[in-house]
């Protein structure tokens, strides 16, 4: 029995898999806990744990921050994991601490082609290195390495890189977050739930589109206001949320572009997160691909490139689950 988890900083998704001679079954069940009521990821484990009783051999948990050394500092929680502690919660000799996008990574060899849904099919033979990228609370990115026989997901902080805008609204609302945030500013603060947020503020503060009543007491009525402006401009009900949504799309496709040049992804790219599902059809409008291909001298080869988007929110448990059976790494 694996016991697998994905941890972001707004649910952690905790799973129990069944296995059957070193191969990866089943889910037997799955719960979620919202992150941010919970000290520390032992308090969920230790519930889980005590709620389910299950007898466990293998445990790995995908998070969302840099894992070094079997420990790492959330990205956008307060917490400090470490592999040795999680063990002792759970009950095994050593628990798998990767980062929640390598999990992900790990994770799309178990996809079926009903869970996933391709923006761009390509015009290459598919073979080579494969790119993967995912908005969420923040913004993820992990290469996967092709060794001419099998796949080899590797961990990224690429989220955090500098944010390059590309026009002359962006280069505004690059100034905008920098005096907003007295800081440098990264993707993330564009490209995730957050980052959705942050465009809207900015396209309202700076007087380009006004805000209806009724959004503003919504975006102050204490539920996700990231959700509201997504919700709103995915409706049309708002001219200022779909602006919104336009710019967030267009820098999350130039952004997804040039991971898959850094990466020379001809073996695909990968759209996941907690985000794409859910504005799926805002990103079948073509603003996403063509953000993703305006490359100059490189837009064919980008062009060439698969394009998915992930429909299946448990690829990173099932990630998780299968990265649980590999020998100790």
């Amino acid at each position: 029995m694996i016991i697998a988890g994905d941890i972001g900083g707004t649910k952690t998704n905790v799973a129990l898999f069944e296995t059957d001679e070193a191969r990866l079954g089943q889910v037997v069940l799955q719960k979620s806990y919202p992150s941010r009521n919970y000290g520390a990821l032992e308090d969920i484990l230790r519930e889980f744990v005590a709620e389910f009783s299950p007898e466990v051999t293998h445990a790995c948990f995908g998070v969302a921050g840099p894992v070094v050394g079997g420990r790492v500092v959330a990205s956008n929680l307060p917490w400090v994991i470490a592999s040795e502690s999680l063990a002792s919660t759970v009950g095994v000799k050593s628990v798998g601490l990767i980062n929640d996008l390598e999990a992900t990574a790990y994770g799309i060899a178990a996809l079926s082609p009903s869970q996933l849904y391709i923006l761009n099919p390509g015009t290459g033979d598919g073979r080579g290195h494969r790119a993967l990228i995912a908005a969420g609370t923040g913004l993820g990115m992990a290469g996967i390495f092709w060794d001419g026989e099998r796949y080899h997901p590797m961990a990224s902080e690429g989220g955090h890189i500098d944010f390059a805008p590309r026009n002359e609204r962006e280069i505004e609302l690059l100034r905008y977050l920098q005096e907003k945030l007295k800081r440098r500013v990264s993707y993330e603060r564009a490209v995730s739930g957050p980052g959705l947020l942050n465009i809207y503020e900015f396209l309202r503060d700076r007087g380009h589109y006004e805000e209806p009543a009724w959004l503003a007491e919504e975006l102050s009525g204490g539920g996700d206001p990231s959700a509201a402006v997504s919700r709103a401009g995915l409706a049309g009900r708002s001219e200022l949320a779909a602006a919104a949504l336009e710019m967030f799309v267009e820098i999350y496709g130039a952004t997804a572009g040039n991971l898959a040049l850094i990466l020379k992804a001809t073996g695909g790219l990968y759209v996941g997160g907690g985000i794409a599902p859910k504005i799926i059809e805002k990103l079948k409008d073509g603003a996403f691909m063509r953000a993703y291909g305006e490359k100059g001298r490189m837009s064919e080869l980008v062009k060439s490139i698969r394009v998915c988007v992930i429909l299946d929110d448990k690829t990173a448990l099932y990630g998780a689950a299968r990265c649980a059976l590999l020998p100790q790494r």
